[in-house]
Formats: structure tokens, sequence, C-alpha cells
């Protein structure tokens, strides 16, 4: 169970970077596209909030990688043979 618990954590910090970086390049398609400089701060603001949250959903992650390294391994070795790579 315990290991089970472990792989959903790693899965949903995976899934979570995911959202944060599809928003992010979101954000980053907007700055500097509008002529008011509050709506353009504003989105600065909002993409470099997006990339502190990825820094440290990436930092929890590979903390958690560092108590489990062969158990991550194999798990991205699972997922790469799924998609064929």
């Amino acid at each position: 169970m315990a290991t089970d618990y472990k792989r959903g954590r790693r899965d949903g910090l995976r899934l979570a970077l995911a959202i944060l970086s599809a928003e992010e390049e979101k954000w980053e398609a907007l700055l500097g596209g509008s002529r008011a400089w509050r709506t353009n701060r504003d989105r600065e603001v909002r993409h470099k909030a997006l990339q502190v949250a990825q820094k440290r959903l990436q930092t929890a992650l590979n903390k958690l990688a560092l108590f489990d390294r062969e158990a991550s391994d194999a798990e991205l070795a699972v997922a790469l043979a799924k998609i064929g790579l």
C-alpha cells in the first residue's frame, strides 16, 4: 500500500506539473500583447507565479524520487515503453 501511495503522489505531482506547464505557455503567449501596461504587468506576474509553482512542484517531485529512486526509474521505464520510446 505504501508503494501505491508514493506512486500516486508522484503521479499527482507530474499531473500538476503538466497542467502548470500548459498554463505557463498560455500566459507566455499573451505577454506584452496588450496596449494597457497594467494588463501586461498582471500577465507577467501570473506567468512568474506559474514558473515559481512549477519549480516548487519539481523540487517536491525530486525529493520523492531521491527516497525511492529504483521505483521511480521503473515507473519511468514503464511509461516510456507504453508510449513506444
